[in-house]
């Protein structure tokens, strides 16, 4: 079994848990997820299987959008609601939409963030949460995400109470910590805040209406029809440009021979696909960054 499987990960399972109940229920051994989601956190989980596991890492470099929840009022250890209050602060004041939407202005764009401690950033060898559960308090490195777009979803004008939450959409770059975002907006409110709730509902070009669930895949599996609900490599890689060999061609391709680059493709930035006559993808090619005019093999799929 070769290709995509887009799964609708259930909350209350890690990311690794879907990989694994995926592999034993398809029965396959070569599987693989392409951007982990918290255990809290529900949505869009592209796994990918058999020879599709060759792809990942062009699949998880892509946008990301979330659906979530952000309360003020209080702030937690893991900057969600499963973690411990360490501040809070009653709202004493009506907050207006043209505020927060004002802050969610001034957060789109290019951020800097700081990793949460409840996380699988590696520090000195070791992941930021194994620190927390420790108790050790490390020093953790910035990074510079993008956020693309952060809407209000919620249509209230006024916001009041002890707690105040709203809903939010927002598509941001890899490597962007929605809980940490939550507890900025909360900053730049004057509250302490964190993610009381979210969902992924896009990864690049894979949508949460595309997505199944276990009990598909179980019912799949049982009759034999699995194979229906995969996405082929050909089709995950649709972001990247495609190149259309003949068969000679191809059984070049196939045992990892250098080619001519196309003219059209002389300002590649990155990998191309592949592609027979049939549109099956074959393989990755790049530039070759020791000879001009020729591309080497990245990736030979068949």
């Amino acid at each position: 079994m070769d290709g995509v499987l887009l799964l609708n990960k259930p909350k209350g399972m890690t990311s690794h848990d879907c990989v694994a109940k995926v592999r034993r229920l398809l029965g396959v051994k070569k599987a693989g997820h392409t951007g982990t989601l918290d255990p809290n956190v529900s949505g869009v989980l592209p796994i990918c299987l058999g020879k599709a596991t060759r792809i990942a890492e062009f699949l998880t470099g892509t946008t990301k959008t979330y659906e979530g929840k952000v309360t003020l009022g209080a702030a937690t250890t893991t900057e969600d609601a499963d973690g411990d209050i360490i501040a809070a602060r009653p709202v004493d004041r009506s907050i207006a939409r043209a505020e927060i939407e004002a802050v969610f202005d001034s957060l789109t764009g290019e951020i800097e963030q700081t990793p949460p401690m409840y996380s699988a950033v590696k520090v000195g060898g070791k992941k930021l949460y194994e620190y927390a559960r420790a108790g050790i308090e490390v020093e953790r490195p910035t990074r510079r995400v993008t956020i693309y777009e952060l809407e209000l979803l919620d249509e209230c004008e006024q916001f009041f109470g002890k707690t105040v939450s709203f809903r939010f959409r927002v598509t941001c770059s890899k490597g962007t910590y929605v809980r940490t975002l939550a507890v900025m907006i909360g900053e730049r409110l004057g509250y302490p805040a964190h993610m009381s709730d979210l969902i992924r509902t896009a990864s690049g070009p894979f949508r949460l209406e595309d997505c199944v669930t276990f009990e598909d895949v179980e019912r799949r599996a049982a009759d034999g029809t699995a194979d229906a609900l995969l996405i082929p490599i050909e089709r995950a890689l649709f972001h990247l440009p495609k190149y259309e060999i003949n068969d000679k061609v191809a059984e070049k391709v196939k045992n990892g021979a250098l080619l001519r680059l196309p003219a059209f493709l002389e300002k590649l930035d990155g990998p191309v696909v592949l592609v027979s006559p049939e549109r099956e993808a074959l393989a990755l090619y790049v530039k070759h960054p020791a000879h001009p005019g020729l591309m080497k093999p990245l990736k030979v799929f068949r």
